[in-house]
């Protein structure tokens, strides 16, 4: 069997299959807004399909910049805006939306399409300059935060975030989220703009300090909201206009590529969709898993995982987290190598070209034959670099999606162990 085929195969089809237009279709009901707003990576597929099912309504959208497709579909205006870290074109977004959503009348409806992606693409920066709050956003991300407390910090900086972009209108308002996020918790999911929000200034500070990390502008604000000077996020029960329901997530996208190996007659496991945490650890995991598993072997399996890993810069390197996790994993293992695709779902990992790497079960036998070292790429977090050389990366380009990672690792046998 074609193991590499069949892993790229399978990484399109379980997307194909869970669409922002398929995720959306059975949601698409009953009497038409009278605007819809979308935002995230999926922004621009989840208008399309939205506004499809409901001809005559106007829309917005703010998608990534660098989307595949940006026209936008008719009587819909397109906001093109900076992902992971926000632009000026961030801020102007987001004050559209905010002026739209203010207009609304008191009795209408508005839908609101959200994915991941959104916390960066819609910014309106709060007690901070938006070049303030862009080092803090690279900050954050060098020393490994999690996407919890990134957006911990981002709501409270913002006057769209939090529950705030809902505080904004009159109308009744109802989001329908695609998840990006351990626990699809809809207050997560973009920093929550649709939803209350049960953090607090008090829980943004704490993490600044738990990161190490100073910023004084922002720490300034967020310590007079701890104060009580400046107004808190809506909190639960403050926003009974809003409802917000989550309609896919890593796990339905793991379930889909499941389904997508088994109309090959191949069996798949499903470690677990919510995986996150440092990415080398979450690499060892893994090779502890394959070697448990693989001498009661006799057929292939497909070990599935999903979720979104953290990585702690070192260097300035290329790549991403699904590409690291690969690099450590192929370190991890040696000269028991597999056949494995990590992938995020978006087609971009990190600040590479790439959506992820395949792994071979000879990798680590012509990276050597190459001069590649794993060590020395890892130091300064290049795995996109070290991937490219190899042939390995996985290039699609933006997706128009984002449901988190995607792992496949074969346990074929003979055990190498």
């Amino acid at each position: 069997m074609n193991w590499r085929a069949v892993l790229g195969d399978t990484y399109r089809e379980a997307l194909a299959a869970v669409s922002p237009a398929r995720l959306l279709a059975p949601h698409l009901t009953g009497p038409p807004p009278d605007l819809v707003v979308a935002f995230g990576k999926a922004a621009l597929p989840m208008l399309r399909a939205a506004l499809e099912a409901y001809p005559g309504v106007p829309g917005l959208a703010v998608p990534p910049r660098d989307a595949a497709d940006l026209s936008a579909p008719p009587r819909a205006e397109v906001y093109p805006a900076s992902h992971p870290v926000p632009g000026a074109d961030s801020v102007r977004a987001a004050r559209a939306v905010l002026a739209r959503v203010a207009a609304l009348p008191a009795g209408s409806r508005l839908l609101v399409l959200v994915s991941g992606g959104g916390s960066a693409l819609l910014a309106a920066p709060w007690g901070v300059t938006l070049a303030q709050k862009q080092a803090l956003t690279r900050e954050l991300l060098a020393v490994g935060a999690d996407i919890t407390q990134v957006n911990t910090v981002r709501k409270h900086l913002s006057r769209v975030k939090g529950g705030r972009l809902a505080a904004a209108t009159r109308a009744e308002l109802r989001a329908l989220l695609i998840s990006d996020v351990i626990g699809d918790d809809p207050a997560v999911i973009a920093s929550g703009p649709t939803v209350p929000d049960p953090t607090t200034f008090a829980d943004a500070l704490a993490v600044l300090d738990r990161c190490g990390l100073v910023a004084p502008a922002a720490r300034a604000h967020l310590e007079a909201g701890a104060r009580g000077e400046v107004p808190e996020t809506p909190k639960p029960g403050e926003l009974p206009h809003a409802q917000a329901q989550v309609i896919g997530s890593g796990r339905v996208l793991l379930e889909a590529a499941r389904d997508a190996l088994a109309r090959r007659g191949v069996a798949a496991r499903l470690l677990s969709a919510t995986q996150g945490g440092d990415v080398r650890d979450l690499a060892a995991w893994h090779a502890a898993e394959l070697r448990r598993q693989w001498p009661h072997r006799t057929a292939p399996l497909v070990l599935l995982s999903g979720g979104e890993a953290t990585v702690t810069l070192r260097g300035d390197g290329v790549g991403g987290r699904n590409q690291e996790f690969a690099l450590w994993l192929l370190r991890d293992l040696g000269a028991a190598g597999i056949y494995g695709l990590s992938a995020g779902s978006d087609g971009r990992d990190g600040n590479s070209a790439a959506a992820g790497a395949f792994l071979t079960p000879d990798s680590l036998a012509r990276a050597r034959r190459l001069g590649l070292d794993p060590d020395t790429f890892l130091a300064r977090n290049d795995s996109g670099t070290f991937f490219a050389r190899l042939g390995d990366a996985l290039v699609t380009g933006p997706t128009g999606h984002n449901l988190g990672d995607l792992r496949l690792l074969v346990l074929s046998p003979p055990s190498p162990l």
